[in-house]
């Protein structure tokens, strides 16, 4: 059990790593290209969607094959597809070798994270199951904190470079972890496995399923808007200095860390995933509304300080990754714990359009970016209140 945990907890640090990277370093990558800091938005813009899109479809891919040939073939197989595209990203010199590694890359980031849960969750007993998870999310997202040190230290292309070695690193991990009892026994039943539409064909997993993406999209808009685009957002508030968007990232991730294990010590506490998740997002709503009162005239210190606790109040993504895992039965459990994590990262780019739209029909990002908030806000609060309790739940049962 303890080596599932450890190969989980850093394959998301990997994870993690890679994807913050291009948060971190569109903005000198895509200058070192020839655009101009305007055109490079724009293109931020596109390869995010390209990428989001990447794990979109990953997510939907390795669910189903974790549910249909094992947890730990996949958490594998996803770690040695971003690592050899984060190595590929590092020797690209055109804005269309980057695009494509990018979602390779997304492809593979989308599996990792839920085959790792989905496996952690069934290794453990339900008692410990918050302990094991909120360990993942942690230990992960400091891969933000480290991504940030090489990319300022070495430049983008060693940071990629890096980034795609310690992922294939981690595949030495492999020997000593083992599968999920409860796929095993799975395996020996005639039950459908992964069968991904069927979450669509019931009025009840449906609303299971939306229900879970929902109440992550605030964390991804934090992530995705606020802080990726906190050099635009800070001019615009008139913060008193240069903010870079890398370390903004680094202080949300560092937020994070605190976050997750916050979170996750708080739902064992409470014993319920539910409140929790309420709780955070109200904290969500406060710092967000902090970030754009506060940060006005701020100096470029305070302003990362603001990120960070947007970073903190968003460290609900560990409860949220497994409420997921533990709202399906074990036959589905893969496909969507997978699937989840990954719709929120692909409506990131919806949610980036719906911001530079509202932007332009309001006459400013300090207008438009709040006013999206608000309505991510609100519908991740309804969705949450009426998410299906399952701390202690017996994950032993299958989807009819």
């Amino acid at each position: 059990m303890g080596a599932a945990v450890l190969v989980a907890a850093l394959g998301y640090f990997v994870d993690i790593y890679d994807l913050v990277l291009f948060s971190m370093l569109w903005r000198p990558s895509l200058t070192e290209m020839g655009f101009t800091p305007a055109e490079a938005s724009v293109w931020y813009d596109r390869i995010l969607t390209i990428q989001n899109t990447g794990m979109l479809l990953g997510g939907i891919a390795f669910g189903v094959l974790g549910d249909k040939k094992g947890r730990l073939q996949i958490l594998f197989a996803s770690i040695t597809l971003y690592s050899l595209a984060t190595l590929a990203n590092g020797f690209v010199d055109g804005v269309w070798g980057y695009t494509a590694c990018r979602f390779l890359a997304g492809v593979g980031l989308a599996g990792e994270l839920g085959a790792g849960v989905t496996l952690v969750s069934e290794l453990l007993p339900a008692r410990l199951r918050g302990y094991g998870t909120m360990i993942i999310a942690s230990v992960g997202v400091s891969g933000a904190v480290v991504a940030n040190l090489l990319a300022g230290q070495f430049g983008w292309r060693i940071a990629y470079w890096s980034g795609g070695g310690l992922g294939l690193l981690l595949l030495l991990l492999r020997v000593g972890v083992a599968e999920s009892g409860l796929f095993s026994a799975l395996m020996r039943t005639e039950v459908v496995r992964g069968d991904f539409l069927a979450v669509f064909r019931s009025g009840d997993r449906f609303g299971r399923f939306a229900r879970s993406v929902l109440i992550g999209l605030p964390i991804w808009f934090s992530q995705a808007v606020l802080v990726a685009k906190s050099p635009d957002l800070a001019a615009a508030l008139g913060v008193q200095g240069e903010v870079l968007a890398r370390s903004a990232v680094a202080a949300f991730y560092t937020g994070l860390v605190f976050g997750d294990l916050g979170s996750g010590a708080l739902s064992q506490a409470l014993a319920s995933r539910r409140r929790v998740v309420l709780l955070f997002l109200v904290g969500l709503a406060a710092s967000t509304a902090g970030y754009f009162l506060l940060g006005r005239g701020a100096t470029p210190s305070t302003f990362y300080w603001l990120c960070g606790i947007l970073g903190i109040t968003s460290g609900y993504w560990a409860i949220f990754v497994t409420v997921a895992a533990e709202q399906f039965g074990t036959n589905l459990r893969a496909t969507v714990a997978t699937s989840v994590p990954n719709f929120v990262r692909g409506l990131a780019g919806p949610m980036a359009f719906a911001y530079a739209a509202a932007s332009q029909a309001l006459g400013g990002r300090t207008l438009g970016a709040p006013v999206v908030a608000g309505v991510v806000l609100l519908i991740a609060g309804v969705a949450a209140v009426g998410l299906e309790e399952t701390f202690g739940k017996d994950l032993d049962y299958l989807e009819e």
